[in-house]
């Protein structure tokens, strides 16, 4: 028997026009039934990630966008500057939801799943999450223990998934230690402690003092201040005595990714025992797997004749694995939610609160350490 949930949902929805104008508002939705092997999840928590805020500002200003509506219906619309247009071609005139994991209860289900009534569960959807209620393929979810709160699970999926796919790649690759850029982040966090858990030498880049202090207080072995004088100096050292070479760059543009390569080959040719033509014969792999930087990337310098610079997203690697690694993975995943992979957040907000000025300035900031949780089912 299903739980009482109303046949509509209030659901964020975000649009960038043909005459260059971002568009965002509530908007109710109604909520299909669901078919066999589907649920209906009442969305009780879902995290602000920074690729969700891509999807919601678009190339837009987050500072100068104006707010209109009602306070329980709010709508926000910017300008958006002509030259930063051509990157939103393909979603023009699209009302595009938002959100892209959560966790919340199983309301209802079609009658293959119907044993998922009440349960708890973290999900996934690329029809969004900042939404009230969500149906869902019952497959696609994690079914969490009992006890488990949703908030505890928002972001089940993601970054805990994140995290394990880097490792995983490393070993696959051949690699037996990382490098991992904006490693203050909530990834790089998680990817410090699975990485102490499992015995991998990991090198953490940051770029201020605080950020050092945050991943000192986790224990990590190797801190690299990139706004630092001897930088470089230092970075080489940790890659001789870690022996890395395979990096994860959250950065994206810049000069980064060429940086990290450049000091792989200098470590690597400073063990050689004879000279070699072409530099070292070890590979060395930079993946790139976020913009925080969305500039030029620049990759220049000697970097021996093996080395690589690619993309790397969670979900292609993890469409690529065989269903009992997915599963192993997701598993583990699920196990170490309040250890290894548990999340903490600076604030609460609901579905209206996105579109309060001063909110929206404080989470568009995307600062090290704050990270907020959407909570649509809650009012107000």
């Amino acid at each position: 028997m299903s739980l009482t949930y109303p046949l509509v949902s209030l659901e964020l929805r975000s649009k960038i026009t043909s005459d260059a104008t971002l568009e965002l508002w509530l908007e109710e939705v109604a909520v299909p039934p669901p078919a066999d092997d589907e649920i209906v999840v009442r969305i009780d928590a879902a995290p602000l990630n920074p690729s969700d805020m891509l999807v919601l500002f678009g190339p837009a200003d987050p500072a100068k966008i104006a707010i209109n509506g009602t306070p329980a219906r709010p709508t926000a619309s910017a300008r958006i500057a002509h030259e930063r247009m051509p990157g939103a071609s393909a979603r023009l005139d699209q009302a595009l939801p938002v959100g892209s994991e959560g966790a919340g209860v199983v309301v209802d289900a079609g009658q293959g799943a119907s044993a998922l009534i009440g349960r708890t569960v973290a999900m996934r959807s690329m029809q969004g999450t900042y939404a009230q209620y969500r149906v869902v393929k019952a497959a696609d979810c994690l079914l969490l223990a009992e006890g488990v709160a949703p908030h505890e699970a928002a972001s089940a999926f993601i970054n805990p998934l994140t995290v394990l796919g880097m490792v995983e790649t490393m070993r696959r690759e051949g690699h037996t230690a990382l490098v991992h850029t904006a490693a203050a982040s909530s990834v790089g966090q998680m990817l410090n402690r699975l990485c102490i858990k499992e015995g991998i030498p990991l090198v953490n880049i940051v770029r201020s003092p605080a950020q050092v202090a945050i991943l000192q207080e986790l224990g990590a072995s190797y801190i690299l201040d990139s706004s630092s004088a001897t930088f470089e100096l230092e970075l080489v050292a940790a890659l001789t005595a870690t022996g890395a070479t395979l990096a994860f760059d959250a950065i994206g543009g810049g000069a980064m990714a060429g940086t990290i390569l450049r000091a792989m080959e200098t470590s690597l040719s400073a063990k050689a025992s004879a000279f070699a033509r072409y530099g070292s014969s070890v590979h060395k792999q930079v993946y790139i797997y976020g913009v925080l930087n969305p500039g030029p990337r620049i990759v220049e310098g000697n970097f021996g004749a093996a080395w690589g610079v690619g993309g790397w997203l969670m979900t292609w690697f993890y469409n690529k694995l065989d269903p009992a690694t997915v599963q192993r993975l997701r598993a583990q995943a699920t196990s170490e939610l309040d250890t290894t992979f548990a999340s903490h957040y600076t604030a609460h907000i609901s579905l209206a609160d996105m579109l309060k000025p001063e909110i929206m300035a404080a989470y568009s900031r995307r600062a090290t350490g704050e990270k907020f949780l959407v909570c649509p089912a809650q009012a107000g």
